[in-house]
């Protein structure tokens, strides 16, 4: 099963996030099949269409405390594997991480 791992940290500038314990075991155990660290949402670029409109604007979509700032891509048994691995992440500057089974075109993995 795949699963998203979304790693939210604090907006706080100089918020660090240490994912080396991760990378050793999933990598290590080869579940692990990818992932990258977000640039700060201040330099994203965000596109609306409203009435037939677009919209193309710079910075964050809404005004948040915490954001998305590193994504990894799993290939677990099972939830519960998945979540033990997001533990390892889970250090002092992450403020959650998301745990997202995905989906293919007919539904859920699982």
């Amino acid at each position: 099963m795949k699963f998203l791992l979304n790693v939210y940290v604090s907006t706080a500038a100089g918020d660090v996030f240490d994912h080396e314990r991760l990378l050793a075991v999933a990598g290590r155990s080869g579940e692990l099949i990818g992932g990258h660290t977000l640039a700060d949402p201040s330099v994203s670029t965000v596109v609306r269409v409203r009435d037939g409109v677009v919209e193309v604007s710079q910075g964050p979509y809404l005004p948040a405390v915490h954001h998305v700032a590193v994504q990894c891509l799993l290939d677990c048994d099972s939830r519960e594997r998945a979540v033990e691995l997001a533990t390892l992440m889970a250090g002092d500057h992450a403020r959650g991480i998301e745990v997202r089974p995905l989906m293919d075109l007919s539904g859920m993995e699982m």
